[in-house]
C-alpha cells in the first residue's frame, strides 16, 4: 500500500511582499544558526576531546590547564577573577586551584589591599607546564590551519573572536542567560 500524497489546503493564506521577505529573511536567520550550532558542536566536541587526550597526559585536568592558563595569560588573580575567567562558580574554581597548588603549579599569596582575599599566581613549574602543553596544541592548530590561504586563516580567527565576543555576555550573564533574557549583537 502507497502512501497518500498529502492534502492541499483549500484555504489561501494571503501574505504581504514585506511580510513574505520578513518570513523568508528569518527561515533563513533560522537555517543558518542551525547549521552554525551543528559545526560549533562538533567542533567544541572534537577539541575537548583533542585537549583531553592531550592535556592529561600533563598531569593536569582540562579545567586545571585552563586555569593555568588564564595565570600564565593574564598574571596573577584573584579567586573570583579566575572564576569569572573560567566561567565557573568560586567553590568549583577553589578546587582547581587547590589541585594546582598541590601539584606545585600555582600558589596563592595574600592580596596586597583586601585582607579577605588570595591572589592566585602560577610557579615556575606551572609556567613550564603551559607552555609545554600549548606548544603541543598550537602545533596541531598549525597542521590543521595550514591548508587554508592566509585571506581564509584571518577570516577563521576574525569570525570565531566575534562570536567569542558576542557570546561573552550570556555567559557572563550567569542564571538570567538560561531564561533568554540576554540579547546579544554584534553589527554585522
Amino acid at each position: 500500500m502507497q502512501p497518500r500524497p498529502a492534502r492541499r489546503s483549500r484555504t489561501a493564506v494571503a501574505v504581504a511582499p514585506h511580510a513574505a521577505g520578513h518570513l523568508a529573511a528569518g527561515a533563513a536567520l533560522d537555517a543558518d544558526a542551525l547549521a552554525l550550532h551543528r559545526v560549533l558542536s562538533d567542533l567544541t566536541r572534537m577539541i575537548q576531546f583533542r585537549d583531553r587526550d592531550r592535556i592529561c597526559c600533563h598531569d593536569v585536568s582540562v579545567t586545571q590547564c585552563y586555569a593555568l592558563e588564564a595565570l600564565v595569560v593574564r598574571g596573577e588573580l584573584t579567586l573570583n577573577e579566575l572564576a569569572r575567567e573560567l566561567y565557573l562558580d568560586k567553590s568549583t574554581a577553589s578546587r582547581v586551584v587547590d589541585a594546582l597548588v598541590a601539584k606545585g603549579y600555582a600558589e596563592r599569596r595574600p592580596h596586597p589591599q583586601d585582607g579577605r582575599a588570595v591572589q592566585i599566581t602560577p610557579t615556575r613549574a606551572g609556567r613550564k607546564l603551559y607552555e609545554t602543553i600549548d606548544a603541543e596544541l598550537l602545533g596541531e592548530v598549525r597542521g590543521v590551519v595550514a591548508r587554508f590561504s592566509p585571506a581564509v586563516r584571518q577570516s577563521m580567527a576574525e569570525v570565531l573572536r566575534r562570536l567569542a565576543r558576542a557570546a561573552g555576555p550570556r555567559l557572563a550573564g550567569g542564571a538570567a542567560a538560561c531564561c533568554g533574557n540576554v540579547a546579544v549583537s554584534d553589527g554585522d
